[in-house]
């Protein structure tokens, strides 16, 4: 586990569709009630945004009962709609793109923090990290190297002030149970936004 201080500051930044493809590639689920409890000990935690998009125009989103979930449960959940597209294979896909609203909250937060925990190995948020830590906030990036292919691009890797495995929280997140409870089962959300490859943006 990352270090952290007792009266330390903590946000929490949780790419949803980032880190679901990275713990789908390691072979587990996220128990997001579990994960907010274990870096609501390790300091004050002041907020856990989780960022998703949503298709607006179905009847029903695979991502909704989680977004409910954690809506109702201590995270701030950013979402917009999802805009669709046909790939050169002439499959229909649901791209959404989240990096702008993550980047506008870390900045805002950064007077309110002393340490941003984000939980994305996108190569983008490089530049935002170091305006971050410019700031006076330390930043731990989480995601996966031992996913194939790894989820983490190596300008984000070298930027933070600390790196952390997913496989190294396993213990602390993971899903223990196997019923699917919603709090424990993120919605397929890498089948509607679709898998970003490592560094590179989901939209």
């Amino acid at each position: 586990m990352p270090e952290f201080y007792s009266e330390e500051r903590i946000a929490l930044f949780i790419d949803g569709a980032n880190l679901y493809s990275a713990v789908k590639g390691l072979g587990f689920d996220i128990d997001f009630r579990r994960l907010r409890e274990e870096f609501g000990s390790r300091g004050r935690l002041i907020r856990a945004f989780y960022y998703t998009a949503i298709t607006e125009d179905q009847e029903y989103s695979p991502v909704r009962p989680l977004v409910d979930w954690l809506d109702y449960n201590g995270f701030t959940v950013v979402t917009k709609p999802a805009r669709e597209f046909t790939d050169s294979a002439g499959r229909r896909r649901i791209k959404g793109n989240m990096d702008i609203e993550l980047a506008i909250d870390m900045l805002d937060m950064s007077a309110h923090m002393d340490h941003a925990v984000l939980f994305s190995g996108d190569g983008d948020f490089r530049s935002l990290v170091d305006a971050v830590q410019r700031r006076g906030v330390r930043v731990t990036v989480v995601s996966t190297l031992r996913s194939q292919p790894p989820m983490v691009s190596d300008d984000l890797r070298r930027q933070a002030d600390q790196f952390v495995d997913l496989t190294e929280l396993q213990p602390y997140i993971a899903r223990q149970a196997p019923s699917r409870t919603m709090e424990s089962e993120p919605a397929d959300e890498a089948e509607v936004i679709g898998r970003p490859r490592a560094g590179v943006r989901p939209g």
